[in-house]
């Protein structure tokens, strides 16, 4: 079931499976063999009006509400694909109600910072709008001490948090590390909240980050940044560990598909937006990851799930 966000736009009602889900997609997560060679015309065109053209607020807001999901995919994409001269238009778009949405997961995207800064005012907003999960989100991928803190504070405090999708953005971010020393902090953090919903949460990523720790220790975890398509298989790595019985891989796997949708660069090309649709037997989500290329490598900046959906289990005839 979906609800309509203050700004009109559709996102789940109750995100509880979201890290259950990043782990099961990685299950049949095979190479990614397309690129990005150059932006479809649509959003071409609408990157470039984003850059040159006065923004009208009312007309992003029919956009980003369309009965078409395409029409805001492109629109994101087009800012993204804008990169960060647009920052201050998205910092002014912050102040309607019907852009601010837009405004905060742009500028998380772009996670510069610039942005963060931006972002971090937005905790104190007074609107409700719970945009602060837009800043908590866009915490997880720097390896930053000080952001890692932040979310796990977050966590903490997440029985006095009104909006628990804030504190779930808060537990995604922190999923994206492969810092095996996080893992008793997440666990301690478990013990702490009262919350089932978000001490399950809290136990797939500590087991998602302990999985990812040992990966990214071996040969091949350790060249997984050379390229992207690497770098999201490592991101999905944890679910990709050998079954405990022999023939668990094939059950598992039946059904699974994970699709890449595009790619889309920064204008610097060191960052890109891929666009992921997982599918199994019983549910279907789609998710935007942002990775940022540091020095020669490629690493995930954040992770965000758009929209997951379960799908009707047909039963047994009885006998």
């Amino acid at each position: 079931m979906e609800i309509l966000s203050k700004t009109g736009v559709n996102r789940p009602s109750d995100r509880r499976c979201r890290l259950a889900l990043l782990a099961l997609a990685a299950l049949a997560f095979w190479p990614i063999l397309q690129r990005a060679a150059s932006l479809p015309a649509p959003v071409e065109q609408e990157r470039n009006n984003l850059l040159n053209n006065p923004w009208d607020p009312a007309k992003l807001y029919a956009i980003l509400t369309a009965q078409d999901p395409g029409a805001s995919e492109n629109l994101y994409r087009a800012a993204f694909a804008a990169g960060p001269a647009i920052t201050p238009k998205l910092e002014s778009a912050l102040n309607d109600d019907r852009t601010a949405e837009f405004a905060a997961q742009t500028l998380a995207y772009f996670g510069n910072d610039q942005s963060l800064a931006i972002l971090e005012k937005l905790v104190k907003d007074p609107r409700d709008l719970d945009l602060r999960r837009f800043y908590y989100g866009a915490l997880g991928g720097s390896g930053n001490p000080h952001n890692t803190e932040i979310l796990l504070n977050k966590v903490l405090a997440s029985d006095h948090e009104p909006d628990r999708e804030v504190t779930q953005n808060a537990i995604l971010a922190l999923s994206i590390s492969a810092d095996a020393a996080l893992v008793p902090r997440l666990r301690q953090a478990q013990m702490q909240i009262t919350d089932p919903v978000i001490q399950d949460d809290i136990e797939t990523a500590a087991m998602v980050v302990e999985l990812r720790a040992r990966f990214m220790a071996t040969p091949a975890g350790k060249s997984s940044g050379n390229s992207v398509e690497q770098t999201i298989r490592s991101y999905f790595m944890p679910a990709l560990e050998p079954p405990p019985a022999a023939g668990g891989a094939s059950q598992q796997n039946a059904g699974v598909e994970v699709h890449v949708k595009d790619l889309t660069y920064s204008p610097e090309t060191t960052r890109v937006l891929a666009g992921v649709d997982f599918e199994n037997p019983e549910a279907a989500a789609s998710y935007h990851v942002v990775l940022e290329k540091s020095r020669a490598e490629w690493r995930v900046a954040s992770v965000w799930l758009a929209e997951e959906r379960e799908k009707p289990q047909s039963r047994a005839p009885q006998k």
